[in-house]
């Protein structure tokens, strides 16, 4: 028998053996021919941690999915505006300087149905609690505003986004009814109309949110001065320091006539103090490093709570959150806009100039209230006051005519009823005394005009509000110089540098406080 051939031409070896002849290999040296080429096995310990990491993996991406999903479900949204013109840019919600106005529903269907019937709320309902917290773009400070409810306001025409129904600009009402006809949209209007700023977004929560965010965090210090019961709120605290949660921490932010004399103000104090001490808790239980505890509240604070279209996502909430983790709890300042008794109401209240537009001022400045007088230089700029030269003193030439006798008249186009006080007061600072105010229409632009012979009374008056020459104008009808004042908001302080003067208790107190509300004496219980 002859051997099979093993020089094949094409230089190949003879092909592998198939079949039953391919396991059995005459050559014990090679081993079973099946393993030949095989890959090696992996280490049982290695399947098993990969197929743990593929599980958790799994399982991470599917909670946090669920959470997304959960927590975008939650929220309700609304118009920022009701009708009215954003004339600033669209902030960054991780970097810019922002304001959020945070507004408490007095809406009483739902879940809380309970404190009252459809007639203690109408429409939209009123704003039980209205605050603007103002972030600084450097996250190093807030401002936290409180408007009373009492405050007697003008509002702007608003129009509902959602009906599209117009209603008209309504003069002396309570600033609380801002919402109630066009929605929340209108209250955002009402205060930017106030205040001379654009608020960037909003947050509106309802009773049910603070009875439940106060069990989540497990209860919030406050303290009173004596024993007191409001039987109006259902308030009922020992003298000093208890924890609160549930429907007795709602009873305390809502109580009227606990604090103080019984009045607004003295119900401002009290929320302000119970949000410092929230604030403190949150921070000292490391709550905002804890991902589950921050979950519930999320889930807690989502499920209660309408904010604005723009605002209306879970990783933009995440944001702004992230924002305020580090911020030092002695630069988040609670103040109210100073007021006094109304002209037409004691019972309500009115501006007290010039201190509200002291403090709008600051507010458009971005001014630390904390600490007004900071003036800290701005970050990647050389401090040129230890080396430039002392520029030579040198006093401006007297202008060429009496100050005090030159008639200036001050038309308020802004939409802000305050700032005809203030430019009033800038004017009156600048050696101006024969003035007069009086209402204009709208306009976009400020301006100075001036009728004959008062050319460099203008000039001068522009320059002290800081009204640039290109809107320096003749006018024929005028007598004397009119500052026509538009909402661009130029002018208001003595020279751009000039220092923002603010009362000395503008500052009700900081989170970083811990402050006891005095009771009010007619509720004070032995």
């Amino acid at each position: 028998m002859s051997r099979p051939r093993e020089d094949r031409q094409d230089g190949t070896g003879s092909p592998v053996p198939s079949g039953s002849a391919a396991r059995h290999t005459v050559d014990p040296a090679v081993g079973p021919a099946r393993h030949m080429g095989a890959p090696r096995r992996l280490p049982g310990w290695l399947k098993i941690g990969t197929a743990v990491v593929s599980v958790l993996l799994v399982g991470v991406i599917a909670f946090g999915a669920y959470w997304a999903i959960r927590l975008q479900g939650n929220i309700s949204k609304a118009s920022l505006g009701a009708g009215s013109d954003k004339t600033e840019p669209v902030v960054d919600d991780a970097r810019d300087r922002m304001q959020i106005l945070i507004l408490g529903s007095d809406t009483r269907d739902g879940k809380n149905s309970q404190y009252g019937g459809p007639e203690d709320s109408t429409g939209y309902g009123n704003s039980d609690v209205m605050m603007l917290m103002d972030i600084s773009a450097d996250n190093k400070r807030v401002n936290v505003v409180s408007f009373p409810r009492d405050l007697l306001v003008d509002t702007p025409k608003c129009i509902d986004q959602k009906t599209k129904q117009e209603f008209p600009a309504r003069q002396n009402v309570m600033i609380n009814s801002a919402m109630s006809e066009a929605g929340i949209g209108c209250a955002v209007d009402t205060v930017n109309k106030l205040t001379g700023l654009e608020i960037d977004h909003f947050m509106m929560a309802d009773f049910d949110s603070v009875k439940e965010l106060s069990n989540t965090v497990g209860g919030v210090d406050v303290c009173i001065s004596d024993a007191v019961f409001d039987p109006d709120s259902g308030l009922r605290l020992p003298k000093g320091t208890s924890k609160v949660q549930g429907e007795q921490a709602l009873a305390f932010l809502r109580a009227r006539h606990a604090f103080a004399d019984g009045g607004d103000l003295g119900r401002i104090k009290g929320q302000q103090g119970f949000l410092s001490s929230l604030v403190r808790k949150i921070k000292d239980d490391g709550t905002l490093t804890n991902p589950a505890k921050m979950l519930q509240i999320a889930d807690v604070v989502t499920k209660n709570l309408t904010i604005d279209e723009g605002m209306a996502s879970v990783p933009t909430l995440l944001t702004v959150a992230n924002r305020l983790k580090n911020i030092d709890v002695g630069k988040i300042a609670f103040v109210a806009v100073p007021t006094m008794p109304a002209a037409s109401d004691p019972n309500r209240l009115d501006l007290a100039e010039p201190a509200a537009s002291q403090l709008f001022a600051a507010m458009r400045k971005d001014i630390d209230l904390t600490d007004p007088t900071a003036t800290p230089t701005p970050s990647g700029s050389p401090d040129v006051s230890a080396t430039a030269s002392p520029a030579p003193s040198t006093s401006p030439p007297a202008p060429a005519y009496d100050k005090a006798v030159q008639p200036v008249t001050v038309a308020n186009g802004s939409g802000v009823p305050a700032r005809s006080q203030e430019i009033i007061k800038s004017l009156t600072a600048g050696g101006f005394s024969q003035l007069a105010q009086l209402a204009a229409p709208a306009v976009v632009t400020t301006a100075v005009y001036y009728g004959a012979g008062f050319e460099d009374v203008a000039a001068d008056v522009a320059t002290l509000l800081g009204v640039p020459a290109a809107q320096v104008l003749p006018a024929a009808g005028v007598n004397g110089v009119q500052v026509y004042l538009g909402s661009d908001l130029v002018g208001g302080a003595a020279g751009a540098d000039a220092p923002v003067q603010l009362p000395a208790d503008i500052v009700n107190q900081t989170a970083g406080d811990v402050v006891c509300q005095q009771a009010n004496p007619f509720l004070i219980t032995r």
